[in-house]
């Protein structure tokens, strides 16, 4: 035999490149992935319509609604009732706590909430069948001596629909604090309340303070003082009338800032000691 040559022998240590040889393998391209989302379903939910109170009739009959219930595996009692929330608006006079109030109680109702305000009734500056701001806003409400008497006022089940309850001029209510209690935790209730953390000797004013440790929010308004136009803490009393409840406008008080309060309390001493010894020697000369 002829011996075999070197190309012949190169061909058989290494093959020719062939078009089955792991080296020529050829994988098509492919399209990448599509990301899709399947429309959702919208399902008509029709959501109940509550009734607001006019506080000056009498309470009618709740309207008859249904609520779409979504089944599920886990049963709740009846009884069962979300509770509630607290949230406190306070501050000095004229520092818009009754417009704050007011405000979240507007968006609350313009949400589909069913609302009501009440305030005290030794407010009779605007009348008693509605409140009024400093700057003319108004809104009805029903004015009470006690916060108790509510429910019995409007009627049980008008109440049971309320979602949101105002509250102005809450230092005039004694049973504050047990009334925020009620409302929030066993009623479900959102009830919203402003009023003054102090009174003119900057001392605590009614129960106010007392529902701070309820509160999921409190709000610390303030004003601006009427001798400097700074940020105004207090509210100075400019006649001299000690009672702590003494109601009036600008014509007897007037929001001041910390200078000014102690000069003013100052002021109002020194005039208050002339004005004694006046009395004293006109006493004395007759």
């Amino acid at each position: 035999m002829l011996p075999t040559s070197i190309s012949s022998m190169k061909s058989l240590i290494s093959p020719p490149f062939s078009p089955f040889s792991p080296l020529s393998l050829h994988f098509p391209k492919t399209k990448p992935f599509a990301f899709f989302s399947l429309p959702s379903k919208t399902t008509n939910v029709s959501y109940p319509k509550f009734l607001h109170v006019n506080p000056s009739m009498p309470s009618p009959r709740p309207p008859i609604f249904s609520i779409p219930i979504r089944q599920s595996h886990i049963e709740t009692p009846q009884s069962f009732s979300p509770c509630g929330e607290v949230h406190v608006i306070v501050g000095p006079m004229f520092a818009g706590k009754t417009t704050t109030l007011l405000h979240r109680i507007q968006a609350q109702s313009n949400n589909g909430r069913a609302v009501a305000v009440i305030k005290s009734n030794k407010d009779t500056r605007y009348g008693l069948d509605s409140i009024v701001t400093h700057d003319g806003m108004k809104l009805p409400c029903w004015a009470l001596a006690n916060l108790s008497s509510f429910r019995q006022k409007i009627g049980p089940d008008a109440y049971d629909q309320l979602d949101v309850i105002g509250i102005d001029e809450a230092q005039f209510f004694e049973d504050l604090y047990d009334f925020c209690c009620e409302a929030a935790d066993h009623g479900g209730k959102t009830v919203i309340v402003a009023g003054l953390d102090g009174d003119y000797l900057r001392r605590s004013f009614g129960s106010v303070l007392n529902i701070i440790p309820l509160a999921n929010s409190v709000t610390k308004l303030t004003a601006r003082c009427e001798l400097c136009g700074k940020r105004a803490f207090f509210t100075l009393r400019k006649t001299d009338e000690t009672e702590t409840e003494l109601i009036g406008g600008a014509e007897v008080y007037m929001p001041v800032c910390r200078q000014h309060y102690v000069d003013g309390q100052v002021a109002i001493g020194t005039a208050r000691s002339v004005l004694e010894s006046k009395k004293l020697e006109c006493g004395s000369c007759t």
